[in-house]
């Protein structure tokens, strides 16, 4: 057979009320939610499980909320004897990844997730920021108009390298703004503003980056006991010290989605298990690789059955 893929999303996947089947389910996925409890220091889990969106879509929430529903379930698929060959996230759904890697403890990831989602709130006020996401128009078509839209004093720059037809854009408001216009008389099928907090992935988080990285000071990181593919490099990385580089990087770098899909690929990778809340990932890996297995693991019926059907997928 081929190898296999865990891949963990990013911010955006949230939902009110995910991961409460799996604590009813399972004694030991709410210890979980009860740890990030303890690790952020408030009551994660009421936001998760009884909240509203806007609560739960704060940056400071979303991230932390994710990350533990991510490591709810795959705490499941461990115990069931189930490993990657490589493991991925999109952004935020990195440091999952990295748990998953063994990189990071999950109470230093929980807890790193929730700094990390204040200090990119912080860097730009509120509203003067923007990202929006180009369909079907070719990756360095847009980066040339970007180019032109910072000539006249912006900073606006690629957010994500999502799929071959969906590039995000990101910077300040009024460049994305320009941009946008400008994209699409370039030719672009549809440029959709995304409801976003901030300008992520652009050289305007650079401030938040640089308090990070002391935050990164401050916890453990091994070498991955699965390799992790980078946002930032698309190539497979296993070394503490480049893993620290990385995130710090991570924060203000376009991340490349669709190089690390196709990276997996080309290290002999045919099957991504998507773990965590949605199911975005799939749908990019599906525009990605068409000839891929894609399996969905987001609540406990999905996960009965991956776990049901594993020895089938894995010899198909």
């Amino acid at each position: 057979m081929g190898k296999v893929a865990f891949i963990f999303p990013g911010q955006g996947s949230q939902k009110v009320g995910m991961g409460k089947d799996l604590v009813e389910a399972y004694q030991e996925c709410n210890a979980i939610y009860e740890t990030a409890n303890n690790q952020v220091g408030f009551n994660l889990s009421d936001i998760i499980f009884n909240g509203n969106d806007e609560d739960l879509t704060v940056t400071y929430h979303a991230q932390p909320a994710i990350l533990t529903t991510s490591i709810a379930l795959l705490e499941k698929i461990k115990e069931a004897g189930i490993k990657p060959d490589y493991v991925a996230g999109h952004s935020l759904g990195e440091f999952s990844a990295l748990v998953a890697a063994e990189a990071i403890s999950f109470e230093d990831g929980v807890k790193l997730v929730h700094k990390r989602g204040k200090l990119m709130d912080q860097a730009v006020p509120v509203g003067q920021g923007a990202m929006a996401a180009v369909l079907f128009l070719a990756p360095d078509k847009i980066e040339e108009v970007l180019t032109e839209v910072n000539k006249k004093g912006h900073s606006v720059g690629v957010a994500n390298y999502n799929s071959p037809t969906q590039v995000v854009i990101t910077g300040d408001a009024e460049g994305v703004q320009i941009a946008s216009g400008l994209l699409k008389e370039a030719g672009a099928k549809r440029v959709l503003p995304l409801k976003v907090s901030g300008p992520f992935h652009s050289s305007l988080m650079k401030p938040a980056s640089e308090e990070f990285q002391n935050e990164l000071g401050k916890i453990n990181v091994e070498s991955c006991t699965y390799p992790l593919i980078s946002n930032v490099t698309a190539k497979e990385i296993t070394e503490a010290t480049e893993i620290k580089e990385l995130l710090v990087q991570q924060l203000f770098s376009p991340v490349k989605w669709n190089q690390s899909i196709q990276e997996l690929v080309e290290l002999g990778v045919d099957t991504f298990v998507e773990i965590g809340p949605g199911k975005v990932l799939t749908g990019l890996v599906k525009a990605i690789s068409p000839s891929a297995k894609l399996v969905n693991v987001y609540d406990v019926e999905t996960l009965k059955q991956f776990l049901l059907e594993w020895e089938e997928i894995k010899t198909c």
